[in-house]
C-alpha cells in the first residue's frame, strides 16, 4: 500500500460539484490500494475576497489577524472535501495545518515552515482513514496561526510527502 499525498488547487475547488468531483478523484486514488492525504487550497478566488473584505475594515490589517482570516479559507474546503467523501461511504479526517503538526516561524503573512510532526496524520492513515489538510497554514511554538504566502498550498504538500515519506505528491491545479 502506497502513501499519496495530493494537492488540489482553488481552481478545483471552486464550487460543490467541483468539490464532489475533486473527491471522486481522491476516492479512486483510495480505491487503488493507497492511503491518501489531499492538501486544498481556498476555493476559487476566496484568499482574494478575504484580503477584499480586511480592506473595508482596515487600512492596514495586522498581520496576525489577516493570518487567521486567510486560513479560514482552506479551513472551508477542507471541511467540505471531507463531508462529500464521507456522504460517498468513506473514513475522512479533515486536519487544519496545526492539526497536521506543521509547525513555522513567526513572519505572518509569509510564514516558512520550521517542522513537521506527522504524528496525527500517520495516525489517521493508520485507522483508515482519507486525510484532508487544510494548505497554506501552520502554527508557531506560541499556538498563533500563521500562512505561508500565496501559492503555498503547494508547498505544504511538499512538506508532507517528504515529512511523510509519500510514494508520490501529485499536484493538481484544475480538475
Amino acid at each position: 500500500m502506497a502513501l499519496v499525498v495530493q494537492k488540489y488547487g482553488g481552481s478545483s475547488l471552486a464550487d460543490a460539484e467541483m468539490i464532489k468531483n475533486v473527491a471522486r478523484r481522491v476516492a479512486a486514488c483510495h480505491d487503488a490500494d493507497n492511503q491518501v492525504v489531499a492538501v486544498v487550497s481556498a476555493m476559487g478566488d476566496t484568499t482574494d475576497r478575504l484580503i477584499e473584505l480586511a480592506a473595508q475594515v482596515s487600512d492596514r490589517p495586522e498581520p496576525r489577524g489577516l493570518d487567521v482570516l486567510l486560513s479560514t479559507g482552506e479551513l472551508k474546503s477542507c471541511a467540505l472535501l471531507a463531508m462529500a467523501l464521507h456522504s460517498s461511504g468513506y473514513q475522512v479526517i479533515s486536519l487544519s495545518g496545526s492539526q497536521a503538526g506543521i509547525q513555522t516561524d513567526t513572519s505572518f503573512g509569509m510564514a516558512r515552515i520550521a517542522g513537521l510532526d506527522p504524528e496525527r496524520i500517520m495516525r489517521e492513515l493508520s485507522a483508515g482513514n482519507i486525510v484532508i489538510v487544510a494548505g497554506f497554514q501552520g502554527i508557531t511554538d506560541d499556538l498563533d496561526i500563521t500562512t505561508l504566502g500565496r501559492g503555498a498550498s503547494d508547498i505544504t504538500a511538499i512538506a508532507l510527502a517528504a515529512g511523510l515519506g509519500a510514494a508520490r505528491c501529485e499536484v493538481y491545479t484544475d480538475v
